[in-house]
């Protein structure tokens, strides 16, 4: 049973709350809910750990956030021309490649007549291999439009296509059922 403690502790003048669960061993995760951080640990910690993981996973969220600022539009075009050389033979030649807020149905678009692709924002907080399929995967369309064999034989040269499919499965199946913090905890545990 989770036990939600609303704490209005302040730590660098933000809301944090820090919810405990007795079915948490070990892992401590965190997430951001519009301006509020949200850590969950487990309900065992001490004041002092709890002080000590609250400082911690929000010294994370805030290099996390450094670390996707960096990851604007130029970095998103790099990694998909080094992404196309690695498993294209650099045939795949974008001529935009851009992150945007509002795709929420799908993870991202390719455009083959003006050569354009678009991620969806969901994809940032993501492992860099789930991008980097979703990636491989526009640039595949680049060179073939449709999802017919030859295109999975390009997409298929990237190594981690079907563990990043059934991540992405995942994702969308959890966000369905309405468990997508149970979902965050998972990759937080991961990553972590």
């Amino acid at each position: 049973m989770t036990s939600s403690l609303q704490q209005p502790a302040r730590t660098l003048d933000r809301d944090i709350e820090v919810r405990r669960s007795d079915r948490r061993r070990r892992t401590v995760s965190a997430y951001r809910d519009g301006a509020r951080i949200v850590v969950l640990i487990p309900s065992r910690f001490t004041k002092a750990e709890e002080a000590k993981w609250v400082s911690e996973m929000v010294q994370r969220l805030d290099a996390g956030v450094q670390r996707r600022r960096g990851s604007g539009d130029a970095a998103l075009a790099r990694r998909a021309a080094e992404l196309s050389t690695s498993y294209l033979g650099g045939r795949a030649k974008p001529d935009s490649v851009r992150w945007v807020a509002n795709m929420t149905t799908r993870w991202a678009s390719c455009t083959p007549a003006d050569a354009t692709i678009r991620l969806s924002e969901r994809l940032r907080d993501m492992p860099h291999w789930v991008r980097d399929y979703v990636l491989v995967h526009e640039l595949a369309h680049l060179l073939v439009p449709g999802h017919g064999p030859d295109f999975w034989a390009l997409v298929q040269r990237y190594p981690r296509t079907e563990r990043a499919r059934g991540y992405l499965d995942g994702v969308s199946a959890a966000a369905q059922l309405g468990l997508a913090e149970d979902l965050q905890d998972d990759v937080d545990d991961q990553t972590a």
